[in-house]
């Protein structure tokens, strides 16, 4: 049985947590398969401050163990000038243990955005986040075009990976064509997880 898919994300205005919610619907629609949601602490401007280890509402900090034990991987982060945010960066940069270990080697990955404008990095910022994945010797997944709400939304979704239009005051609600291609995004990273596995079972 696959390990669970590990969904990790920081979110500011509660956009992406809910998209991380939908793309764990979508994982948890493959029998067997776990979705694990974690995130990571906010980066404090002042050096004397720190985050407890245990956060006190919300999803849980993302451990090392987590990583060694998921069959996948999806990054979820808003956009910073078409970047991640720096959290998630700063978390990410610390991955050297599972790297030298070689922990995520051959496991799928994928990404999803949340932005305030319709041209505001989307894109871009689905593709910092698909460089590290890459060191860390994963299988990139995105959304095929046969996922038909990526041929008729108008507000985010890209082949890329998942992606809302928040708005200009970050309050617009996910449309049903983002959802749809958020949980589209999940089953398809776990389909590959229980198909890779079970390759390695049978080869």
């Amino acid at each position: 049985m696959p390990g669970p898919i590990l969904i990790l994300y920081y979110s500011t205005h509660g956009n992406t947590r809910k998209m991380a919610e939908l793309t764990a619907r979508g994982i948890e629609q493959c029998q067997g398969i776990e979705a694990l949601i974690r995130t990571v602490p906010k980066i404090s401007t002042t050096c004397e401050s720190t985050s407890p280890e245990i956060p006190g509402d919300g999803d849980l900090y993302c451990s090392e163990e987590d990583l060694t034990r998921c069959s996948g991987l999806i990054l979820g982060s808003p956009t910073r000038f078409g970047n991640m945010a720096a959290p998630l960066k700063y978390f990410l940069d610390g991955t050297a243990n599972s790297w030298i270990n070689g922990s995520l080697i051959g496991k799928p990955a994928a990404v999803f955005t949340s932005t305030s404008s319709m041209h505001g990095g989307q894109e871009s910022t689905l593709l910092s986040m698909m460089l590290p994945l890459l060191h860390h010797g994963m299988i990139l997944v995105g959304i095929p075009y046969s996922e038909s709400a990526l041929h008729q939304t108008r507000e985010g979704g890209t082949p890329y990976g998942a992606s809302h239009l928040a708005g200009p005051d970050n309050d617009m609600k996910i449309s049903e064509h983002e959802s749809q291609l958020c949980v589209a995004l999940g089953k398809r990273v776990a389909q590959i997880a229980c198909n890779l596995t079970t390759a390695t079972k049978t080869g």
